[in-house]
């Protein structure tokens, strides 16, 4: 049976058509969260998502900090969703939606990029940077 990151690989390689360059946003991500300390976990839904989730080894009530969703509902067009517990992040821009309990049924932050956009993937690549020294403390 293969493992996690074995399906990971094989997501990622057969992910050819990517007219919002959410798959290099996604890369880049992985490797944000690819840190000592760091278990990350990948779960695929084809058709609806497919989810890499980061835990910090120093967390103890959470069974994660961050998801980072590939929104697979029109695979020809895959866009990013990236949620944190609200108060992991902050968000001085305003850019991202509050979703009562929408992590694990607390609160959460969501960034989504979706659209080919450098500016917005560089703030979630902050958020997660944010979101992964809160997780560390």
């Amino acid at each position: 049976m293969p493992n996690d990151f074995e399906n990971l690989d094989s997501f990622l390689d057969g992910w050819e058509i990517d007219p919002l360059n959410a798959k290099p946003a996604f890369t880049q991500y992985r490797q944000i969260l690819s840190q000592d300390g760091v278990s990350l976990s990948f779960k695929a839904r084809p058709g609806v998502s497919y989810s890499l989730r980061a835990q910090h080894i120093n967390q103890t009530k959470r069974e994660l900090f961050v998801l980072v969703d590939v929104v697979d509902d029109e695979p020809e067009s895959r866009w990013l969703s990236v949620c944190f517990y609200a108060d992991m992040v902050s968000d001085p821009k305003e850019v991202g939606d509050f979703v009562p309990q929408g992590l694990m049924n607390e609160d959460a932050i969501c960034f989504n990029l979706d659209e080919d956009d450098s500016d917005q993937q560089a703030y979630i690549a902050e958020r997660l940077q944010e979101a992964l020294n809160n997780a560390a403390k």
